[in-house]
C-alpha cells in the first residue's frame, strides 16, 4: 500500500520536519514513518520511564507537562515545522480540556505548530462528518471508557466498543488479533471504527478492513501522521483504501 504526497515547494532540497513527542515505552516508530513522503523526517522523543501497568494513572503521569515542554524543547534546535503528541489514552483521558492543556503546553515550549491524537482524531471525524463511532482498543476497560466519555465530550456517539484488556506489551499484539479486534467492534449504526492506541499495529490492514466493512477505520498512528502532515502543510493525494488521506487531498 503506497501513500502519494505532494510537497510544497517544487524542488525544494531541504526537508519538512516534524517532532513526535512519544511515551516512554513507543515501539512502533516505525509505523508513523510508513506515512511520510520523503520529504518528511521524523524527529522523535519521548517523556521520563513509568515502572508500572498502562493503565489509567499511568496515562495521567505521561501528561506531566514539564516532561513534554522539556521534550519539546530537545528538539527546537533542529525546528520543527509541526510537532505530535503521538499517545491516544496519554491525552483523551483527561477529556477534550486535558488535550488541548498539552497542546498548549507543547505550543508554550516553542512549537509552531502542535496537536495530539486524540485532537487529530476529532479533526479526522470532523473532515469525514462522522457522528456515531464505534471504538476498538487494546486498553482495560476503565481506560476504554474514557475514550467514549472523551468522544461523548466532542458530540459523538457511541454506538459500540471491544477492547483487549491488555495493560503491557501492546506492541507485541499481533494483527490477526486486531482484525478480530475491529470485526468485533463494527455495529451497524457506526460510520466509522476507531482503533485506538499508538502503540499497536495498524498500517497494513486499514484498507483491507474498510473494504470488509465498508466504512472508514481510522488508526491513532494515522489521524497523527495526517494531522502532523496537514500542520506541516504537506498535502496527502489519497491511498486506495484509506479514506481519511484521500478525502484529505
Amino acid at each position: 500500500m503506497t501513500v502519494q504526497f505532494s510537497v510544497p515547494g517544487e524542488g525544494r532540497a531541504d526537508q519538512i520536519g516534524i517532532g513526535m513527542v512519544c511515551p516512554f515505552d513507543m515501539a512502533l516508530d516505525r509505523e508513523l514513518w510508513r506515512w511520510m513522503p520523503d520529504a518528511v523526517s521524523l524527529h522523535f522523543t519521548r517523556t521520563g520511564y513509568l515502572d508500572r501497568p498502562v493503565d489509567v494513572d499511568m496515562c495521567r503521569q505521561l501528561n506531566d507537562h514539564e516532561q513534554i515542554a522539556s521534550a519539546v524543547r530537545s528538539l527546537c534546535a533542529i525546528r520543527p515545522v509541526a510537532f505530535g503528541y503521538a499517545c491516544a489514552s496519554g491525552s483523551f483521558v483527561d477529556g477534550i480540556g486535558g488535550a488541548v492543556a498539552l497542546r498548549d503546553c507543547m505550543l508554550a515550549a516553542g512549537a509552531r505548530r502542535a496537536v495530539t491524537t486524540s485532537e487529530a482524531l476529532l479533526r479526522a471525524l470532523d473532515l469525514m462528518s462522522i457522528g456515531r463511532i464505534a471504538v476498538a482498543t487494546p486498553y482495560t476497560t476503565d481506560l476504554t471508557g474514557l475514550l467514549c466519555a472523551f468522544l461523548a465530550e466532542s458530540g459523538r456517539t457511541v454506538v459500540a466498543q471491544s477492547g483487549l484488556g491488555r495493560d503491557h506489551d501492546i506492541w507485541t499484539i499481533p494483527y490477526s488479533v486486531t482484525r478480530e479486534l475491529i470485526r468485533a467492534a463494527d455495529h451497524p449504526d457506526a460510520d466509522a471504527i476507531f482503533v485506538s492506541c499508538t502503540n499497536l499495529w495498524t498500517y497494513e490492514i486499514l484498507a483491507a478492513m474498510e473494504a470488509e466493512l465498508g466504512k472508514p477505520v481510522l488508526s491513532a498512528n494515522q489521524v497523527t501522521a495526517w494531522a502532523t502532515l496537514v500542520d506541516a502543510g504537506v498535502l496527502a493525494e489519497g491511498a486506495p483504501g484509506q479514506s481519511l488521506f484521500a478525502r484529505a487531498a
